[in-house]
């Protein structure tokens, strides 16, 4: 049996962060993570994948050299400000160790900490300063990175029998003054593995690029999500797929079609990422709204409406009852706005 490579943290393990585990497991790394205040599902979907759950953040930095933090844009900068605790206590543990004596006198490899997480460049960069302005976390290294696609997954060959497995990845476009292919041994490999490209050198170059790719993506779903709801209001959302079937490039349809279904899961963290879109636009020169708000904000404000006002807001990856199709997308919105709509009337009688 092959002696893992390393340990490789993750925060958390959710869909994305489960799928790079499994990833990284597949090609020789072990992968750890903080299973305090994580759901029993969670739990057992991590032990099922081989993750090694570990009681805290202190325990997850003196186990692994390098955290993934992928986690919802809304939690990125807490996340990183637990890692930057956590790294801070431990670095005063070990200094109080070789103080007394019991050290080995080697010195400890420093932590890299990649922050994949959907944000703006202004966020990214505030984050970033969190362990700059801890004394204690001062040397960690911080790689600014984003996730550009699904989350990974063996994908299926026809006819393939020669036992290798074969992963669908998503890109994973790094920027800063650190990569993880300088960390020395396996740091090549890992920087592989997770098809990371290091595209520049300013923190903030590879959180911009993911927001000008999801704007087009999940901003794209955000009409949809308008336009075929209106449509089923209407009684026309048939035509409306017609219309559009015959007279746009057929892979558009499909893409409106797979992003509505895709998406209930996810619409709750897909609120704040189109914040940090706007704010992206806003701060950077995109927004052509001769200063105002960003149309994202709008599009943000969709995400809110399906996460808190409709059923699809409970759909959970993996156990899918409702907005399975395009049509029950489009009912499922429409019920949920219709009876917003009766509340606030009963309220304002």
């Amino acid at each position: 049996m092959a002696v893992p490579l390393t340990k490789i943290g993750i925060l958390s393990i959710g869909d994305m962060g489960m799928g790079i585990a499994k990833l990284l497991i597949a090609h020789g790394f072990s992968v750890a993570t903080n299973a305090s205040g994580r759901s029993p599902d969670t739990i057992h979907r991590a032990k099922a994948a081989q993750v090694e759950l570990l009681p805290s953040d202190q325990d997850l930095t003196r186990a692994c050299p390098v955290i993934l933090s992928v986690v919802p844009p809304r939690d990125a900068a807490a996340t990183a400000q637990r890692v930057a605790d956590a790294a801070a206590a431990a670095s005063s543990s070990n200094s109080s160790s070789s103080g007394s004596g019991s050290g080995s006198g080697s010195e400890s490899p420093p932590l890299y900490f990649a922050d994949l997480n959907a944000v703006a460049p202004s966020t990214v960069k505030s984050i970033a300063a969190l362990f700059e302005k801890n004394p204690g976390a001062a040397d960690v290294r911080f790689v600014d990175g984003s996730i550009i696609g699904g989350p990974p997954a063996i994908r299926s060959v026809d006819g393939a029998g020669d036992g290798k497995e074969e992963w669908s990845v998503p890109s994973i476009p790094t920027s800063g003054p650190h990569k993880l292919s300088d960390i020395p041994g396996y740091g090549e490999k890992l920087f592989g593995v997770l098809n990371m490209r290091h595209i520049g050198p300013e923190v903030g170059s590879a959180s911009g690029l993911k927001m000008c790719f999801a704007s087009t993506s999940k901003g794209f779903t955000a009409i949809a999500i308008q336009s075929f709801t209106t449509a089923h209001q209407l009684g026309v959302l048939g035509e409306l797929r017609r219309e559009m079937g015959s007279r746009l490039p057929p892979a558009l349809l499909a893409q409106a079609e797979r992003g509505l279904v895709g998406m209930p899961p996810k619409a709750y963290r897909w609120v704040r990422e189109m914040e940090e879109i706007a704010l992206t636009f806003e701060e950077e020169g995109g927004n052509a709204s001769g200063g105002g708000p960003s149309m994202f904000r709008g599009a943000a404000a969709v995400y809110k409406a399906v996460a808190e006002d409709t059923v699809l807001g409970d759909e959970k990856t993996g156990s899918r009852k409702r907005g399975r199709d395009v049509e029950d997308v489009a009912r499922a919105m429409a019920e949920g706005l219709n009876e917003k709509k009766r509340r606030t009337r009963r309220m304002s009688t």
